[in-house]
């Protein structure tokens, strides 16, 4: 009996997530209601508030549940001595994007969370939980680049805050784009040369700490009034 109610509970909340996917993608996160959710879902408010505290604690436990594995992953391989960084990190990129092209649920996420959290000039909780992750996400990503950097994949002087800012960067866009029109191009086939060309420019030109960029090239700074046009 006890298992049974369990299990019931576990079918109620996964209803509930479901109703929220398409509430918000329909409403947006602003504009949507916890009476709106319970709607779709066939259920009483008193459902909803038994399952999440508040509208915050739903849109929360939808995006994790599509997103937190990926999250997961690469928090991991920030954490772990890495034989091959770049490799990983590779691997990464290209299971992130296959889970977008393949699964609707993380499709519906992930247009909720970059095309339906209204941007204000104070950030609402959805707008907070994106920022977080974000910077997450930068910071476990920074970890397996400086992992690179420390066994010669990329030169040890390579400012790895600022390959970090372009991969986020670059990652972001792609899904971005691609969930506004799914249809322009096969995400999943495309992959692997989307990530290769990233990461083939890395290797080829690695940012470069400043100091560290003068000092082994000798370069020095011209005189702000000197103009010198090339013929």
């Amino acid at each position: 009996m006890v298992r049974r109610t369990r299990e019931q509970a576990a079918a109620t909340r996964e209803a509930l997530l479901d109703a929220a996917e398409r509430v918000f993608r329909d409403k947006g996160v602003a504009h949507a209601t916890l009476a709106d959710v319970a709607k779709a879902a066939g259920m009483s408010r008193g459902a909803v508030y038994w399952h999440f505290r508040d509208k915050t604690d739903l849109f929360n436990a939808m995006c994790e549940r599509a997103v937190l594995p990926l999250e997961r992953m690469l928090e991991q391989a920030g954490l772990v001595r890495l034989e091959d960084p770049l490799a990983t990190l590779r691997a990464l990129c290209l299971r992130g994007l296959g889970q977008l092209a393949a699964d609707r649920r993380t499709q519906a996420v992930f247009e909720v969370m970059f095309h339906k959290c209204e941007i204000s000039s104070e950030p609402g909780a959805a707008q907070r939980r994106n920022q977080a992750t974000d910077r997450d996400c930068r910071r476990h990503l920074e970890r397996v680049i400086r992992q690179a950097a420390a066994t010669g994949q990329l030169p040890p002087d390579t400012d790895t805050a600022l390959a970090t800012e372009g991969m986020h960067a670059y990652m972001v866009g792609l899904m971005h784009q691609w969930v506004l029109d799914p249809g322009a191009y096969d995400l999943a086939h495309a992959a692997p040369a989307l990530i290769d060309m990233w990461l083939a420019g890395l290797k080829a030109h690695p940012p470069r700490r400043a100091s560290a960029q003068r000092k082994t090239t000798g370069a020095k700074v011209a005189p702000k009034s000197r103009v010198v046009v090339m013929q």
